[in-house]
C-alpha cells in the first residue's frame, strides 16, 4: 500500500478483515449507530458477495501503516432496499465511515479520513457529489461531515429511521 492524500490508505475490505470489522462494530461508539451489529457471515453477503455488487466499495482504512477505521462509498442510484428512490444523478455516491477506537475522537482524525476520501472519489470525473446521511442525533459525526466539507440538505426518513441527508458538491470540494 502507498500513502495517499493526508496518510491514509483505503485497502479494500476482504474475507481477512472481516472479523476485525465485525468486532469494531460491537464498540459501543461504533454499535451505537450501526445496529443491529452485523455477524461476520453478513459482512461478507453485504460487502463480499459477486450478488451484491452494486457499485458499493468497502475499505479498511489505514493511517501509518496502522488500521484505524472503515469507509465505504455506493452509487446512490442502486443503492436498492428503499433508499433514495428518487436519486436521479448517476454521478451521485454516498458514504458511511467510523473510526474503530473511542479514544480518537474529537480529535479531527474522521474529518481528514473524511476529507482523504472525499479526494479519492472526486478524483473520478463522474463523480459530482457524495452524500451521507448520519442520525439527526448523532451530534459528533454532523460537526465532523461539516468540518470536511458537507452541508445540510435536510431532515429525511431512511429504512434505518430518520436521518439529516448532508452532500458535499464536487464544485465546492477543494482538496
Amino acid at each position: 500500500m502507498s500513502a495517499g492524500p493526508q496518510g491514509f490508505d483505503f485497502e479494500p475490505l476482504g474475507e481477512a478483515h472481516l472479523p476485525l470489522l465485525q468486532e469494531w462494530l460491537t464498540r459501543p461508539h461504533a454499535a451505537q449507530w450501526w445496529q443491529p451489529t452485523p455477524t461476520v457471515d453478513e459482512l461478507r453477503e453485504d460487502y463480499l458477495l459477486p450478488a451484491h455488487a452494486d457499485g458499493t466499495h468497502a475499505f479498511i482504512v489505514h493511517q501509518a501503516g496502522r488500521a484505524i477505521g472503515f469507509i465505504q462509498s455506493y452509487r446512490v442510484m442502486s443503492a436498492g432496499g428503499g433508499w433514495w428512490p428518487d436519486e436521479t444523478d448517476p454521478g451521485a455516491r454516498g458514504i458511511d465511515q467510523f473510526l474503530a477506537d473511542e479514544a480518537a475522537l474529537g480529535r479531527g482524525l474522521g474529518r481528514a479520513m473524511i476529507r482523504a476520501f472525499l479526494a479519492r472519489l472526486f478524483s473520478d470525473p463522474a463523480v459530482t457529489v457524495v452524500q451521507t446521511d448520519p442520525h439527526p442525533a448523532n451530534a459528533r459525526a454532523i460537526r465532523c461531515y461539516r468540518a470536511a466539507g458537507f452541508v445540510d440538505v435536510g431532515p429525511v426518513q431512511t429504512p434505518d429511521g430518520p436521518a439529516l441527508l448532508m452532500r458535499c458538491r464536487r464544485a465546492d470540494f477543494r482538496a
